[in-house]
């Protein structure tokens, strides 16, 4: 049975370098992968997905009105894929995330998704929500806080620095506007 995983982190615990592995195995063993990734994210060109350390790969890319399982149904049709891999998996809807269940229970492909639990205050994300619920496997990818202990949130921080308090939830950037730490330095650093 194909199963639906889901590995979370914080901000910059190497995520995308994970899945590029991932898929870099797959391909390795002449077995065809399918990547996906957020279209809102282009810090690295439209529909690529890349690593901090390098690696990178072109990907399909998703919206809030995509179609992932039929997207997915129809490549698998024309050439059988043996995983389909997601970055940026936070920014899927609750029905996407139901799609990706359906490709692994209909269509017998694992998909494995990549993304952080939580925003920059501490709120879950649509997609890291419905994932948490419907995985059949949760791992987590850790990175450290400034002090050593394990990283669980996600500080976004101004030009100077400072811990911003109110936004959007989402605003795509990397280490020029996030910041991972423990929790007790997330709550020091927010002032609350």
């Amino acid at each position: 049975m194909a199963k639906l995983y889901f590995y979370y982190s914080s901000m910059n615990a190497g995520k995308s370098t994970t899945l590029l592995q991932s898929s870099f195995n797959y391909q390795e063993r002449g077995m065809a992968t399918m990547l996906w990734t957020a279209a809102l994210d282009d810090r690295y060109g439209r529909g690529r997905i890349a690593s901090r350390i390098g690696l990178e790969a072109g990907a399909h890319l998703f919206d809030p009105d995509t179609d992932i399982l039929a997207a997915i149904a129809a490549c698998h049709a024309e050439a059988p894929l043996s995983c389909v891999l997601i970055d940026e998996a936070q920014f899927l809807t609750q029905g996407q995330v139901w799609q990706l269940a359906r490709v692994c229970d209909d269509l017998s492909i694992p998909v494995l998704c990549y993304g952080i639990r939580t925003d920059f205050q501490g709120a879950l994300f649509e997609g890291a929500a419905m994932l948490l619920g419907l995985a059949d496997t949760l791992t987590e990818i850790k990175t450290i806080c400034e002090c050593g202990r394990k990283a669980t949130m996600n500080l976004r921080v101004d030009g100077q620095g400072r811990a911003v308090r109110q936004g959007e939830q989402t605003e795509i950037g990397g280490n020029d506007l996030y910041v991972a730490l423990c929790r007790r330095h997330f709550v020091e650093r927010m002032g609350s």
